[in-house]
């Protein structure tokens, strides 16, 4: 085994070598289709977009099953090229987008969901979830939790970049226990191996940019299904549209999937809602299901609210007109179109103390910092907040202060703006992540900059056996 190619010429010529082994494979080669195969929305972020611009694969390939992966596998590690596995490309942090060059993975070959039971569903990485999402309902279930980019985000990437979604408020997010029950990866050796991973061990690969395995499949808990009702309310102030987004998700008997907050002018970034409410309304979008709905009226009337739209999701999904793809990081997206100088945050609330610290950031930092808040459930089934705030952006210096600010309240930063995974939602390097890619990718080729960890992964107290079950304690 090679080390990865420093130089590109090098690099593509041992990409040519493996092309020319594997002429069965579906290849793209041309330049200008490898770039847009190599990039995904790190754009958002004004940072990632310039430490990013010139980074791209050097060659895209489409496997259509295991064996022409398998393949493809046992001939990269022979190069010691790069690999970076592709699903739709709707992250935000440049989890795709290659710093080493190499070969890019489209796996939307494998797209097929591979077994559904009374409330659980396994399928292939490569299945967009919206596909899951019409396929479950169909038997009476849904998905637990789901990015707002769910008609076009796949599976495999919700679990190796993903977070919350859609869901999240009362199932908590893709790590909480439950959620995930297993995965098939793919190890990246010269005679690839087939694991399947049982939770938690699984767990250690999720949200890691898949630079920790390939994976294959991943075995899903469902949700029973509802008939929802999307609402948008709207407030004229800050405080009654926080307050009122509070008592809806903190009422455990009103049913609910979705309840997210935006403070003006965020709301005027929706197309096609403009005309329901005043550009200095403060608003409220929720998904609540048909036979709790009912109730929400005189809750919102109680804050001082009143409704502007309120819609059926199964009418308003196939005219593609569903609030819920106004949430999360679509929100990000929306207001972009608007004014392409905004950048954003994510942050996390304290449990205890999330409506007084949104309320005191949104007062000390007035219109630069804008409040969009997305109402959750953390690992732990506490009720809390997770923002996705919309900054008005002059220098990575002042982004950077204003990150340090809500850190010194107390506040969490999931930095956006890096590409590491450590440097963002994880926080350190974590020894037992960094043991199962030396377990499964020993020869560091999958996504190579992207965990930090690796690079000092000598100098670490790795386990041997990081993905083997713990050890049941006999009970007392």
């Amino acid at each position: 085994m090679k080390e990865p190619w420093p130089d590109a010429h090098q690099r593509q010529l041992a990409v040519a070598s493996v092309q020319e082994s594997l002429p069965e494979l579906d290849w793209t080669l041309h330049p200008a289709k490898v770039k847009r195969f190599s990039q995904d929305f790190h754009w958002f972020s004004p940072i990632l977009k310039a430490q990013l611009k010139e980074k791209q694969a050097d060659a895209v390939v489409r496997p259509r099953t295991e064996s022409e992966l398998r393949k493809l596998v046992s001939a990269c590690v022979a190069h010691g090229l790069p690999l970076m596995m592709r699903g739709a490309a709707t992250g935000n942090y440049g989890q795709l987008v290659p710093l080493q060059g190499g070969i890019m993975v489209d796996m939307s070959g494998f797209n097929h969901i591979c077994q559904q039971r009374e409330g659980i569903l396994r399928a292939q990485a490569g299945i967009r979830l919206g596909e899951i999402e019409k396929s479950a309902r169909a038997t009476g279930w849904e998905l637990r939790c789901m990015p707002s980019t769910y008609r076009q985000a796949t599976l495999g990437g919700l679990f190796s970049g993903g977070f919350g979604g859609i869901g999240s408020i009362t199932y908590g997010p893709l790590a909480a226990a439950g959620n995930v029950r297993s995965i098939r990866v793919m190890t990246v050796e010269a005679e690839p191996r087939l694991l399947t991973i049982p939770a938690p061990q699984a767990l250690l690969l999720h949200h890691t940019y898949g630079t920790t395995g390939i994976v294959l499949e991943v075995e899903l808990a469902l949700a029973p299904c509802h008939r929802w009702t999307e609402r948008l309310d709207v407030f004229d102030t800050f405080s009654q549209a926080l307050d009122y987004a509070n008592a809806l998700t903190r009422s455990p008997g009103l049913i609910k999937r979705q309840v997210a907050r935006f403070a003006a002018p965020i709301p005027a970034g929706f197309s096609h809602l403009k005309h329901h409410y005043q550009a200095h309304q403060h608003a409220v979008i929720s998904a609540v299901a048909e036979e709790s709905e009912v109730l929400c009226p005189s809750l919102v009337t109680q804050f001082g609210g009143q409704s502007a739209l309120r819609q059926e999701t199964d009418e308003s999904r196939p005219i593609s007109r569903s609030l819920l793809e106004y949430c999360w990081n679509h929100t990000t997206l929306h207001a972009l179109k608007v004014d392409s100088t905004l950048t954003y945050l994510q942050t996390a609330f304290s449990i205890d103390n999330y409506r007084n610290q949104i309320a005191h950031m949104h007062e000390l930092f007035g219109d630069e910092v804008i409040s969009h808040i997305e109402f959750l459930r953390d690992v732990e089934g506490n009720i809390t907040a997770s923002g996705l705030q919309l900054v008005r952006y002059s220098t990575a210096d002042r982004l950077n202060e204003i990150m340090d600010i809500f850190r010194e309240h107390h506040i969490k930063v999931n930095n956006p703006h890096v590409v590491a995974v450590e440097d963002g939602k994880q926080g350190v390097i974590r020894p037992e992540v960094v043991s199962v890619k030396h377990c499964i990718d020993p020869n560091g080729l999958l996504n190579p900059g992207k965990l930090r960890g690796w690079d000092i992964h000598e100098t670490l107290p790795l386990i041997p056996n990081p993905l083997a079950l713990p050890e049941r304690k006999p009970t007392e």
